[in-house]
């Protein structure tokens, strides 16, 4: 795969409360990826970036809220993101505290 593909794929972590629970629970990570990214490619970029190994991983397709703005209406934008499960003896560390 190309290693420049790789570094596009996954946008930023995607940081909520629901993620931080996943996170906590069930040892899995969730991030903004592109909207055109396969799970193959997801799993290849986080085990690249971060030096694991992955389990699974499942996507969502997001749709971004209308929003309105007096009286016109606006729209956010659509997002994609990836729940990255990993195997058992893995760990990301976002902090980078070592």
């Amino acid at each position: 795969m190309n290693q420049e593909r790789l570094m596009k794929i996954l946008l930023s972590p995607h940081v909520s409360e629901k993620a931080t629970v996943v996170a906590e629970k069930h040892k899995q990570f969730v991030f903004r990826v592109a909207p055109d990214a396969t799970k193959p490619e997801i799993k290849l970029a986080v085990e690249h970036l971060f030096n694991v190994q992955v389990e699974q991983v499942r996507v969502v397709n997001c749709g971004g809220k209308i929003k309105r703005f007096g009286a016109s209406f606006g729209k956010r934008a659509d997002f994609r993101k990836a729940y990255v499960a990993l195997k058992p003896g893995f760990d990301i560390d976002f902090a980078g505290q070592h």
